[in-house]
């Protein structure tokens, strides 16, 4: 269970991951040909930003599903304020347990979340749910070095034990029975602009709130240790975008 304080910034963001409109843009433009209006599941959509991207881009049925109610309920705010609320359906859901029919979404969505599931598990499992030649598109994190040094190649063994290189994502993509569209790594403009800028600034704010409790200030610390891991050592990891076909 994640502490409240973690909800409490993160609920405050633009983004809970990396991402930004553009990249959501050239992954949804790197499909194939789509129905008239795809019937498209985000899993793992937080406040989505991406999700009101993808209803901005075409005429369409989205599922927008999260385990945090507080999430869902910024996105349907926001969805209503922007006249997308016929498009965006906001649903409360655990991706490892997909209550869901089967062979029913042309496209499922996962900005920042398959981590949680495993990229392999997550490629195996959710496919079920794709129609025949339906589309996936993920971000997962990847090492852009082979030879990473030993302090971000330690903390990155702690945190996700699963992250890969490249290579090895495209080559689970086709052992899974997926068709490879696109990929591309997100700029670092994806992880400074609507996440970790103003996360940093939140992280000081609460710094003088919490002063003084060791609890708080252990988990504010930590967010901003992975803050200064990444701007130390952006050119060893990062995120990419894998758009894949069914098969």
């Amino acid at each position: 269970m994640m502490d409240p304080l973690f909800y409490r910034i993160f609920e405050s963001l633009p983004r809970q991951g990396p991402g930004n409109a553009e990249s959501t843009r050239k992954a949804f433009l790197s499909l194939g040909e789509l129905s008239p209006q795809p019937r498209i599941l985000d899993i793992g959509c937080g406040s989505g930003a991406q999700t009101l991207e993808l209803a901005r881009l075409c005429s369409c049925d989205i599922i927008a599903m999260d385990q945090h109610q507080p999430f869902l309920d910024i996105l349907q705010q926001k969805a209503v304020s922007e006249g997308l609320e016929r498009k965006i359906h906001v649903a409360s859901g655990d991706m490892f347990s997909l209550n869901l029919a089967k062979k029913s979404f042309d496209l499922i969505w996962s900005e920042g979340a398959i981590y949680i599931i495993g990229f392999e598990q997550g490629l195996r499992e959710w496919k079920e749910f794709l129609t025949p030649k339906g589309y996936m598109a993920v971000t997962d994190i990847s090492w852009l070095k082979n030879d990473p040094p030993k302090e971000i190649r330690d903390y990155w063994a702690q945190e996700y034990p699963g992250i890969m290189t490249d290579e090895e994502h495209l080559s689970l993509i086709e052992s899974c029975g997926y068709r490879l569209m696109e990929h591309f790594i997100l700029p670092e403009s994806a992880w400074w602009d609507d996440f970790y800028t103003p996360m940093e600034s939140r992280i000081k704010e609460l710094w003088k709130q919490y002063a003084g409790n060791e609890e708080a200030q252990k988990i504010l610390d930590s967010l901003h240790e992975e803050i200064d891991l990444y701007r130390n050592y952006s050119d060893c990891y990062g995120y990419v975008f894998y758009i894949i076909q069914g098969q």
